[in-house]
């Protein structure tokens, strides 16, 4: 393949770092997106994900006109926004490697996706390369809990297999397995009393929560499911003379397997309520499905399409199950059969992210024969 356009894509992936986009701030890099799109000759719809999620924009669902009909429709996604710190972002480069001035992340994740995306379009419209029609489906809210996808207006994709470009990992790495998440909410209840004069009055939340979490096996529990307690509030810290009569928790399960990961979260649901009974205290525990998981098998199609682009380009190959989320585990909810390719950057949400030029590079040509496997097998 003709090499891609390397100054052109540094200076694209630049000009996206530097739109500030963090989540629920990201009218402005969804306007630069739109533009850019737009000039390329691809059509540009957009969902009402602002509305509905207080985001600063709606997705985004990008079409560009296939130049084969017989060509499988196809489609590539990533997110606009980023964590934080995410505002006035400066990019250098340094070794070979784009990085932030150390004050903010880079914002590689995700904008290293969307770079290549947009170079993509540019080589397959300057080398004149068949292909089907490909969408280009770029959601925000992707860091505050996949929320831009879970409001996506599925009516405006109509290809039905893709590639989310979201994960860490060398270029050419596969995604082929993500967990299912859920997420606990425990209020325990005491009873309040002077912790000088009275304390056998009165019924401690903190102990209650405390002995309740001591009973738990949280963090690794096997190869395919963890549990943590990630917050934990009770008490008042200019009041240390009063009997704690309120805790909350918040808590998570993830497991590659649906059963599992229910198991466990009843597991700790009953063990919150039942330890709070014997204490003379009270629980109550909500639970809420934050994604589904995924699995894509080895021998699936689309994931034979991309070793063949791989071993094309002389890129190793990992088949991978990954402990976190992305957007492809909402778009598999909705029957959009969907893989997460590694983007090659690194450091992710710490002042410390990078990615080198090279990845960049070889994610856009990863992507392009993607897009050429696609076409020969319609021929």
């Amino acid at each position: 393949m003709e090499n891609v356009n390397r100054k052109r894509l540094i200076t694209q992936f630049k000009k996206l770092v530097t739109t500030d986009s963090e989540t629920k701030d990201e009218g402005n890099i969804a306007q630069l997106l739109k533009e850019t799109f737009t000039n390329l000759g691809v059509t540009v719809e957009e969902d009402d994900a602002k509305k509905m999620t207080g985001h600063g924009a709606n997705n985004l669902i990008c079409t560009l006109k296939g130049t084969n009909e017989k060509a499988e429709a196809i489609f590539f996604s990533a997110h606009m926004d980023t964590v934080k710190p995410g505002k006035n972002i400066k990019p250098q480069l340094i070794d070979n490697y784009i990085t932030s001035d150390g004050s903010t992340i880079l914002g590689a994740d995700d904008k290293a996706g969307i770079a290549a995306m947009l170079e993509l379009i540019h080589y397959l419209q300057e080398n004149d390369v068949p292909h089907g029609d490909i969408q280009f489906i770029i959601t925000v809210g992707e860091e505050a809990g996949l929320t831009g996808a879970k409001a996506l207006d599925r009516s405006l994709v109509f290809a039905k297999r893709g590639f989310v470009l979201d994960s860490d990992g060398d270029v050419g790495n596969i995604v082929i397995e993500a967990p299912y998440h859920v997420k606990l909410f425990a209020n325990i209840t005491g009873k309040s009393a002077h912790a000088g004069i009275a304390p056998e009055k009165g019924v401690s939340a903190i102990n209650v929560a405390a002995k309740a979490v001591s009973k738990m096996k949280l963090g690794r529990i096997d190869e395919e499911t963890t549990a943590n307690i990630g917050y934990f509030k009770g008490g008042k810290k200019e009041q240390t003379n009063v009997v704690s009569d309120f805790v909350e928790i918040e808590a998570e399960v993830r497991s590659l397997n649906e059963t599992k990961v229910n198991r466990v979260t009843e597991t700790l649901k009953e063990t919150f309520i039942t330890t709070a009974n014997a204490l003379s205290g009270e629980a109550t525990v909500e639970t809420h499905l934050e994604y589904p998981g995924y699995k894509i098998t080895k021998d699936d199609p689309l994931v034979k399409t991309v070793k063949r682009a791989t071993e094309k380009l002389h890129l190793p190959c990992n088949v991978l199950k990954s402990g976190g989320g992305s957007d492809a585990n909402i778009l598999n909810s909705y029957g959009l059969k969907t893989v997460n390719l590694s983007v090659g950057y690194e450091h992710i949400h710490t002042t410390k992210e990078r990615i080198h030029i090279d990845s960049l590079v070889n994610l856009t040509k990863l992507l392009v024969v993607i897009v050429e496997e696609m076409n020969n097998s319609a021929t």
